[in-house]
């Protein structure tokens, strides 16, 4: 499966239709009270950063999992967005353009 930011991948195609994928995360809470401490001295908050991390990756695999039950080839014009649910949780969505190549 293509992935792209762009809309342009060298290829022909036909738009299918938007596919989208998200998912809601967050931290344990002893992380969490640990990471309320970080603020106090300063510094990268390490165990956010993994959780988007999974986020976003767990939220493009169900993207690709509906644009292939689609009977896509790519998807085009990829985008991230987050959300902050609650403290500590976010919510990531993978979003974009799912086509089928045509030459």
């Amino acid at each position: 499966m293509v992935v792209s930011t762009t809309e342009n991948i060298g290829r022909n195609y036909e738009i299918i239709g938007i596919v989208k994928g998200s998912t809601v995360q967050t931290v344990n809470a002893l992380k969490d009270i640990g990471a309320g401490l970080k603020t106090i001295v300063g510094g990268e908050l390490t165990k956010y950063n993994e959780m988007m991390d999974k986020a976003r990756a767990m939220a493009t695999e169900r993207m690709i999992r509906e644009a292939e039950s689609m009977g896509a080839n790519a998807i085009v014009g990829v985008r991230y967005s987050s959300a902050s649910v609650m403290q500590g949780a976010a919510e990531i969505m993978a979003y974009g353009t799912a086509v089928k190549f045509t030459d």
